[in-house]
């Protein structure tokens, strides 16, 4: 067992962590907005810290799940950043969707300090986190991420290492690019369904069994058709992944058309107030052209 930190208790973070105290490492958690770090304490043990820096001191790996690249920047360096007092030989472990450049920028100010850096996004949602079933993608040099692989299992159904500095970013960006023209294509299928007159649940339940089926498919369906959005991955996450995606196309010349099509399409929800429905609230948008 090892002592761990985790930064950031989100609707990932918090789950997250509290698999790591159920494996029963010694854990030590931050958050930005202190009563949540509190919470986790009274519901999981462990101890708070007041800061980043506070929570890894003397950590042999610490953990950060937060919101962007900037996020990310705040608690690794800087005064009150994990980098102050992690010691030689320790490991950060990345969860939050970034940038392969600030993750490259890290993993360079870490290895300055004798620290271990593994870009880890992951995927699987809310419901994932919360049972443990993540799959994680991880880009760093081999030996730290071997060592870091373990306590990753806690939460981790899957955890691979795809690459050097910056892999885990990239993989997760295909990822998201996989996820968007699906959940527009299921939205365009089940629309169609309500236009035709078929019975939606009917449909999935045949087509869902042949070479249309896919986990958005078989997990967001009913939702879909109950027009039922509060919950799961919201579309400003969504939006924030896929400009990421879009801006790293840019600069490496991948041609990605349908994605940027559905991050406008994602644009046009937020502007109907669907900034933190779930991302299957695409069909939304379809019966919104309907009037």
């Amino acid at each position: 067992m090892a002592k761990v930190a985790f930064l950031g208790l989100g609707v990932m973070g918090y789950p997250m962590a509290g698999h790591l105290a159920a494996a029963g490492h010694q854990v030590t958690v931050y958050n930005r907005t202190p009563s949540k770090a509190e919470a986790w304490v009274a519901q999981h043990g462990g101890s708070a810290a007041a800061t980043p820096r506070e929570a890894s001191g003397g950590a042999e790996f610490v953990m950060a799940c937060v919101g962007n690249d900037d996020d990310l920047r705040s608690v690794c360096v800087g005064i009150d950043g994990a980098f102050v007092t992690m010691g030689e030989g320790s490991v950060f472990v990345d969860h939050t969707t970034v940038s392969a450049a600030v993750t490259r920028e890290m993993f360079a100010a870490a290895a300055g300090a004798g620290i271990g850096f593994v870009d880890a996004p992951i995927s699987g949602g809310q419901a994932g986190a919360e049972n443990g079933q993540l799959v994680v993608m991880c880009g760093g040099d081999q030996a730290v991420y071997d060592r870091a692989e373990p306590v990753i299992g806690a939460y981790a159904k899957l955890c691979s290492r795809l690459g050097d500095s910056g892999a885990g970013q990239l993989s997760k960006m295909v990822n998201q690019i996989c996820i968007a023209g699906l959940v527009q294509g299921l939205s365009e299928g089940l629309h169609f369904a309500e236009k035709a007159g078929l019975d939606g649940r009917a449909v999935i339940e045949v087509i869902g069994g042949g070479a249309a089926g896919s986990w958005q498919m078989m997990n967001r369906y009913e939702t879909m058709l109950d027009d039922f959005f509060e919950h799961g991955f919201a579309v400003d996450w969504m939006r924030k992944d896929l400009g990421i995606v879009l801006d790293t196309a840019d600069e490496n010349g991948a041609s990605l058309p349908v994605t940027a099509l559905v991050d406008q399409f994602y644009k046009e929800v937020q502007k109907i107030g669907g900034g933190r429905w779930d991302t299957s609230s695409l069909i939304k948008r379809l019966r919104a052209l309907d009037g």
